[in-house]
């Protein structure tokens, strides 16, 4: 079974595809049943199921922990 990954409140993480605006930089702003995530370029924001999340997610980034 896959580990799942520990993601937590303002981690930057990788998404498999790449916004619209070319970055698939994003920024963890809420962590619950659904997630929501701000892009690191445009300032775009999106909501996706906790499931949808973790099927799309690629790897985190930048920790918000190492800050």
């Amino acid at each position: 079974m896959i580990e799942p990954l520990n993601y937590k409140l303002n981690d930057i993480v990788e998404m498999k595809k790449p916004h619209a605006c070319g970055t698939n930089a994003w920024q963890v702003t809420r962590v619950g049943a659904d997630i929501k995530l701000i892009c690191t370029q445009c300032g775009r924001g999106i909501m996706m199921s906790r499931f949808d999340f973790n099927k799309r997610l690629k790897k985190i980034l930048v920790s918000a922990e190492a800050e």
